[in-house]
This record gives structure tokens, C-alpha cells and sequence, in this order.
């Protein structure tokens, strides 16, 4: 029987998603955890890879069981429980046996944050702007997303992805109105799918329009030269979050 697991997690204390040798990441925290509860390996297969850092709202996972889950809350807490406090489960979904969290995904939304003002409470979920970012320009060069097959000048290098054709539905900048009245802003990205470092880079280079380095022309001339080395650079992770994913059964 397969199951969906609908999580959220800090990507702080975690080497990112996928599981790697001497190193801390969610899917292995996930993987311990249900082999404890169910009394038998059990691997988990994602929607995506978060790296080093980045936070995830809203993560889908699946895995198969031979035994089925009697008492649901039951299941829950004692899933929490043992995955520690940077991870929250929040339901177990029953599907058909061939739904795949990755594959079946029909579009993935990220966020990224960033801050205007200082503040310690916002430190490890936004990104400090040096300085004031012309919105409406970064808005008018993030419009040429949507008209954007190729990813490859945002695309990190020496990836394994077979393709770097990727359909973005929506890319904006908007005003940030967090509850510690800290001035700032947020971009918003949706896709079928994303490249690995693909919205830090797209962030970053949209940042170097804000700050008036380069202009609409130049942004679509990065984007049309498929070339990750002609971009601007990766942000930092911290500000990153996996905000949502949808699937058409789900």
C-alpha cells in the first residue's frame, strides 16, 4: 500500500533533502523514523531535493507498507516524535500504488524572502538587502520568466538533469508584510518543475536588476545566452522555501 506523507521542515540543521553519506538530511531523518515505527526499512521518495538550508512550508513524500495504519494520530505523533522538532508531519494520505510524489507533481511554488531592516528575528528565514531593490524593475524583468523554456544560464553546472526546459506560470515581487513590522520583500515562483539552484540564481540575477547593474535587456540577454557563468549569483539559502505543491489527486 502507498502512502503520502504531507510534511514542513527547517532546512537549518539539515545538509539538505536527500540522503548523503555523513551528513544530516530529512529524508534519512524520515527514512529512521518510519523503519522504527513499522518495524521494517522503509524509503521515502520526495516531490523535490531542498539543498543545504533551504526550508520547506509544504513537502509531499511517499512510501510502501504492507501494513495498514489503524489509528492515524496515533501514527502522526509518534512520527514527530521521533523525527525531532526541525520536522512536521502533518497527514498520512492513502493513494493508488502507482502515485509518485515527484513525478505525479503538476507544479512546485517557492518563496524567497528577503529583509530591508535588520532584525534577529528574522535572520534564518530571510536574506539582509544592503539596500533599497527597485520592485517595479525586478517585476518587469520576472515577466520574461514566463516566456522562458530554457534554464540553462540558471541552471547549476554539472547537474544530472536530462533538460533544463522548465514552464514557469508565475514570477512576482510583492511587499513583504511579516509580523515583526519589518520592512521587506517577497518573490514568488511557480513551475512544472525547477532546476537544481535554479531560484537562487533566478533571485539573484533579479536582484542585480534591482539594484540597477543591469536592466530588462540585460536580464533576457542572460537568460538567452544559456550560460550559468553570465547570471548573477546564487542567494543565500536561508531565505528559501519549498511553499507548495500540487498534484491533481491530493
Amino acid at each position: 500500500m502507498r502512502k503520502f506523507l504531507k510534511l514542513s521542515y527547517s532546512g537549518t540543521p539539515f545538509h539538505g533533502w536527500q540522503s548523503q553519506p555523513n551528513a544530516e538530511s530529512v529524508q534519512q531523518t524520515l527514512e529512521e523514523a518510519l523503519a522504527t515505527l513499522l518495524r521494517v526499512p522503509t524509503p521515502v521518495t520526495g516531490a523535490g531535493r531542498t539543498d543545504t538550508g533551504v526550508h520547506a512550508r509544504v513537502m509531499y513524500a511517499h512510501f510502501d507498507t504492507d501494513s495498514g495504519i489503524a489509528d492515524k494520530r496515533r501514527f502522526l505523533n509518534g512520527l514527530n516524535r521521533l523525527c525531532g522538532p526541525a520536522i512536521a508531519v502533518s497527514d498520512v494520505i492513502d493513494v493508488h500504488d502507482d502515485a509518485h510524489a515527484r513525478f505525479d507533481a503538476t507544479s512546485r511554488t517557492y518563496k524567497y524572502f528577503v529583509a530591508l531592516a535588520k532584525s534577529p528575528f528574522l535572520t534564518g528565514c530571510s536574506w539582509l538587502s544592503p539596500g533599497e531593490l527597485d520592485i517595479e524593475a525586478m517585476n518587469d524583468a520576472a515577466r520574461l520568466l514566463l516566456e522562458t523554456e530554457d534554464f540553462t544560464s540558471f541552471a547549476k553546472l554539472h547537474s544530472d538533469a536530462r533538460t533544463n526546459i522548465c514552464r514557469v506560470s508565475e514570477a512576482r515581487w510583492e511587499r513583504w508584510e511579516n509580523s515583526f513590522g519589518v520592512p521587506g520583500l517577497v518573490f514568488t515562483i511557480t513551475a512544472d518543475r525547477f532546476l537544481r539552484n535554479m531560484v537562487r540564481a533566478v533571485v539573484g540575477t533579479l536582484v542585480d536588476v534591482g539594484r540597477g547593474k543591469i536592466d530588462r535587456e540585460g536580464f533576457r540577454n542572460i537568460i538567452e545566452k544559456k550560460d550559468r557563468c553570465s547570471a548573477g549569483t546564487s542567494m543565500p539559502p536561508q531565505a528559501l522555501f519549498l511553499w507548495d505543491v500540487r498534484y491533481l489527486y491530493v
